[in-house]
């Protein structure tokens, strides 16, 4: 038996929200902008599933940190 190969799936480019949309700044306390690029069990999700560049996930993670520490988006979900 041959192995199935992965290369005739077709991938769609990811393109940074940030940057596409021109923000610089990401508030911690816009939590729908956060919740966006957050898990169903509140963990940060990775640059590869969201698309979003190096720089705007540093920012990303530290304003999800911050709104954690806020109290505006939980830690963890029950």
């Amino acid at each position: 038996m041959s192995k199935t190969s992965r290369s005739n799936v077709t991938r769609v480019p990811k393109y940074c929200h940030f940057c596409i949309n021109a923000i610089n700044d990401i508030d911690y306390k816009d939590v729908r902008t956060i919740q966006r690029f957050m898990t169903s069990y509140a963990k940060i999700a990775s640059r590869h599933r969201t698309g979003t560049c190096m720089k705007h996930q540093r920012k990303l993670s530290e304003a999800i940190k911050r709104a954690r520490f806020m109290a505006l988006v939980p830690f963890t979900v029950r």
